[in-house]
């Protein structure tokens, strides 16, 4: 209840200030009239109105902190010389100009106004009653002292809530940058999976059912093989797209376990199912094969993917010879197709597109580099330096 009444005054801050300088008034006001009754001395008007001025200037605290200061503590020491006895409620607004100078400006500042308020005060007092005491001259001192030390630790308190707040501020926007660009990179890596997959299979596909529709009539059996190939092909496109899709599902989506990722394991496999497609392929390797980390494997199992794709489009029925090389703690890929032996309508043009794109960035993606040149007889190679982990830097020599 108490922490809702203060939200809502803190609405109306000139109303607070106003309750503020009529309590002081009623401190500084209140001990002066008190002071000459005690010596049977009719009330100073001067004092009065001293005290009444430096409780009104209190009201200016949030725009002239300096002004305030000023004021305040040259109406507390008139008050001081003209007040019969020491008092720390004479200076009442001084304690509170003190507290605001503190809490709006720098340390220093603060330091420097109450040593000067403490010094100024504390030897006016003592001339105006030199049979003061010392309990009662140090007690002048410490109230001097004092709001300035609040006000210190409360500007500090504040700092500290400002900067936490802006680091969190900070975190926050990073922690959304950061999703929104794990997300962009996720929809990135899934196009290229499904770019991979479709072009692969479609190539596949179309290879095998022009192979079907030229021995239909002249050789039935080896077409409704063919067909049989075919078939398959479809059916591993199917269950690769179903992979890759489900990668899309929520975590708590409990669903069909995903099959694992393809890698060089699978490689006869890929091979095959372009020779069935009528695509020739030589596979040499050299070296002796190393474990590879998941996502190297996978890369690499791709970037062949992707080139044999590519040669079988723009090179159809042209030999292709794939060399997997195992050197030092890095493993080079190279896909190398001849001439097309008939004319297509993309044999002129480089190949790739968007799947020559999506290789250079599977393999930068695991530290590695891809490179693409045309051959002396019309047909492409294709080589990709990749690190046997990831993010392993490939060395521009063979460490063999």
């Amino acid at each position: 209840m108490t922490d809702t009444w203060w939200r809502r005054a803190a609405r109306h801050p000139r109303l607070l200030d106003t309750l503020l300088a009529l309590a002081l008034l009623v401190i500084a006001g209140g001990t002066t009239l008190l002071n000459r009754l005690g010596k049977n001395v009719e009330p100073d008007p001067v004092a009065l109105t001293l005290a009444f001025v430096a409780c009104a200037a209190v009201l200016f605290h949030h725009s002239h902190p300096y002004a305030v200061y000023g004021v305040t503590l040259l109406c507390g020491l008139a008050i001081c010389f003209a007040a019969p006895r020491l008092d720390a409620g004479l200076i009442a607004p001084l304690l509170a100009a003190l507290y605001f100078l503190a809490v709006q400006t720098d340390r220093r500042t603060a330091r420097l106004a109450t040593a000067v308020a403490a010094v100024l005060v504390t030897g006016a007092a003592i001339i105006n009653e030199p049979t003061a005491s010392l309990n009662t001259k140090i007690g002048m001192i410490a109230w001097i002292l004092l709001p300035g030390s609040i006000g210190d630790s409360v500007r500090t308190h504040r700092a500290h809530l400002a900067a936490t707040k802006e680091r969190a501020e900070l975190a926050e926007r990073t922690r959304e940058r950061e999703a929104r660009r794990r997300v962009a990179d996720e929809r990135v890596r899934i196009a290229r999976d499904l770019h991979d997959v479709v072009t692969h299979h479609m190539t596949l596909a179309n290879a095998q059912a022009g192979i079907a529709l030229h021995l239909l009539d002249r050789n039935p059996d080896k077409a409704r093989e063919v067909l049989t190939h075919l078939g398959d092909a479809t059916g591993s496109a199917l269950r690769e797209l179903k992979a890759t899709v489900g990668l899309l599902r929520r975590a708590d989506d409990l669903g069909d376990p995903l099959e694992p990722a393809p890698g060089l394991a699978r490689l006869p496999d890929l091979i095959g199912s372009f020779e069935q497609a009528g695509q020739p392929v030589r596979l040499t390797v050299e070296g002796e094969p190393r474990p590879l980390s998941p996502g190297v494997d996978l890369t690499a199992y791709r970037i062949l993917q992707e080139a044999l794709t590519n040669a079988a489009t723009h090179a159809p029925g042209s030999t292709t010879a794939i060399t997997v090389k195992y050197t030092g703690i890095r493993i080079r890929l190279t896909v190398a197709n001849d001439r097309p032996t008939a004319p297509t309508p993309t044999s002129e043009t480089e190949p790739g597109g968007f799947g020559l794109i999506g290789m250079r960035e599977r393999a930068a993606s695991v530290g590695g580099r891809l490179v693409v040149d045309r051959r002396a007889d019309g047909g492409f190679l294709v080589t990709a330096d990749l690190p046997l982990l990831t993010g392993t830097a490939p060395q521009d020599k063979d460490s063999s």
